[in-house]
């Protein structure tokens, strides 16, 4: 097993305080398109979530919350997810989600590795989610602070490198 037969999938979900329409909640939806325009530019990126999922099928992952914002990736490693995270603008607007999302007592991101050209769905992702509550961190579903490699292993992140100046 090689490492580049796997990608890194990777699920964040935040619970909006407000909806998408509020005034209140327009300084994100502004940050919304150049974030993403910027994570497609990166070195490492593979796919995102770019389309809205058809009618249903969010709801039956357990992610049909119409204030729950569901975002999706694949990327080529680790540290090109940590590069885009840690060292971006994204970075700033991560700094100011409480501002705009509620905090919850349940897993918001979870990171597992995927066979190189599988592209996850939404009732996968959910279950990683799922299984980070259960169980907590483990080959099959990890965060940053608990990474595991696709043999199993586990490797830690060199926050250094990922800050931004």
């Amino acid at each position: 097993m090689s490492q580049a037969d796997y990608q890194l999938a990777e699920i964040n979900i935040a619970h909006a305080r407000y909806d998408i329409d509020d005034p209140r909640f327009q300084p994100f939806v502004d940050l919304l398109d150049p974030v993403n325009a910027m994570a497609e530019r990166m070195p490492g990126f593979i796919w995102r979530n770019a389309e809205p999922e058809p009618p249903g099928v969010l709801e039956a992952a357990g992610l049909g919350d119409p204030r729950l914002l569901v975002n999706m990736s694949v990327w080529q490693d680790i540290d090109s997810l940590a590069l885009f995270v840690f060292k971006t603008a994204h970075l700033k607007v991560m700094n100011r989600r409480a501002e705009w999302f509620r905090s919850v007592d349940t897993p918001t991101m979870a990171l597992w590795w995927v066979k190189a050209g599988h592209v996850p769905t939404p009732g996968e992702a959910a279950d990683k989610l799922d299984a980070l509550a259960r169980t907590g961190p483990s080959p099959d579903a990890f965060t940053f602070k608990s990474l595991f490699l696709p043999d199993r292993s586990v490797v830690e992140l060199d926050r250094s490198r990922f800050t931004l100046a």
